[in-house]
């Protein structure tokens, strides 16, 4: 794996295939279709579910003796500490959850500054519980949810005049989700750009960075965002059922307590995780995950290789003549996620079939962009260039 002694840039070792054949021998692969649909969940290594096992049988021997004297009062702590320690923020201001959505739902349900008449802001490239989770807050709060779209082709000023646009019309808002990369087309959002427009406007962002954590290199604290909903289990690669809340110091009275929780005193943010027992063998894993991450470069090592997968069929692709790229070419708007539709095809979801029942590759057609309806294609750790080069084979062949 990289060090900081390696001279190699992480562009040297993204297109580095015998680096990530090591890689890829690190996970156990189902035979089966390829699989380009890595953005629901994440593999775990083969090391890291050999760990998942040995805590669940070591949890399930000691039980709650355990659990009560060493998880709930040592070490859920100490984890909790070496993940603050890996994304450089202050343990105080990170809770671990179960996963992003409950994190993200938690943050808008119990947003305590909002008054009847206040507005909320989603755009159509959220994701659906932070949809639902915007428009429950009318039902239950008395605010106004105002859905915008975004335009496309997206560049980054329509990005931000999309934002600034609703700002400037709707003076009432108060907060606003914001996603970070988003799972329907990939697209990166010029979050800092966007928050620092919010902050000029007294508007409070919560990020969804489900996506972003372990794919982007970033620097939480540096975001200007306040609030935010991540998980542990797509890019970072533990198990499935962990997550984090992040509010940073100074704004956690805006956050009540989740369901008037008092586990833990007010001024501790875990009072703001929903109350539940955890996946404790999962969390137990997450010493062995971090140090994993760390070792193959993190965010900034894996990323480069998502990204340098996307391109070498995204480029081709663009002389299609049936094939639309939805996601733009900025380096500032794009990671490893890019959608795409066939034009010559109105039903997307049977191209989705064909692709698997032809070229056996494996991919989802996600709804609910203003942009139309389209195929998500996202590659992975084991993904190889011989598979990249079968995706494009099969879109060249379907696209006349």
């Amino acid at each position: 794996m990289p060090t900081d002694q390696h001279a190699a840039t992480a562009l040297d070792c993204a297109r580095d295939e015998a680096f990530w054949q090591r890689v890829a021998s690190r996970y156990e692969v189902e035979p089966g279709p390829i699989n380009l649909e890595n953005g629901y969940f994440g593999r775990m290594t083969r090391t890291v579910v050999e760990d998942y096992q040995r805590q669940i049988a070591y949890v399930n021997r000691c039980n709650s003796v355990y659990v009560r004297y060493q998880f709930d009062q040592v070490d859920s702590v100490r984890i909790r500490d070496q993940l603050a320690a890996m994304l450089q923020v202050p343990a105080d201001e990170i809770a671990i959850t179960r996963c992003a959505s409950e994190s993200l739902q938690s943050l808008i349900r119990n947003y305590s500054a909002l008054q009847p008449g206040d507005q909320v802001l989603v755009s159509d490239l959220d994701y659906h519980s932070v949809q639902n989770a915007m428009r429950w807050l009318a039902k239950n709060r008395g605010v106004e949810v105002i859905e915008i779209q975004h335009p496309h082709p997206a560049s980054y000023e329509s990005l931000l005049d999309s934002y600034r646009t609703a700002f400037e019309r709707y003076p009432r808002l108060k907060l606003m989700a914001l996603t970070h990369v988003t799972h329907r087309t990939g697209l990166v959002m010029p979050v800092q750009a966007i928050a620092a427009l919010a902050k000029a406007h007294g508007i409070d962002v919560i990020l969804d960075g489900v996506h972003a954590l372990g794919h982007l290199d970033f620097k939480l604290d540096e975001l200007g965002v306040v609030f935010a909903g991540f998980n542990l289990q797509k890019w970072i690669g533990a198990p499935l059922s962990l997550g984090f809340i992040y509010i940073t110091k100074g704004r956690l009275a805006d956050i009540d307590p989740d369901m008037d929780d008092n586990r833990f005193p007010t001024d501790d943010i875990r009072s703001r995780a929903p109350c539940g027992t955890p996946n404790i063998p999962a969390f137990l894993t997450l010493p062995q995950v971090f140090d994993e991450h760390v070792a193959m470069g993190g965010a900034v090592v894996k990323g480069a290789r998502l990204k340098y997968l996307r391109d070498l069929w995204v480029k081709p692709a663009r002389e299609f003549s049936g094939i639309e790229i939805l996601t733009p070419d900025d380096p500032r708007l794009y990671c490893g996620i890019t959608a795409f539709r066939f034009t010559r095809q109105a039903d997307q979801q049977r191209m989705v079939e064909r692709l698997l029942k032809e070229y056996n590759l494996f991919t989802v057609a996600p709804v609910g962009a203003a942009c139309g309806p389209c195929i998500r294609i996202t590659p992975g750790f084991t993904t190889s260039v011989a598979e990249i080069e079968t995706l494009v084979r099969a879109l060249r062949e379907l696209s006349q």
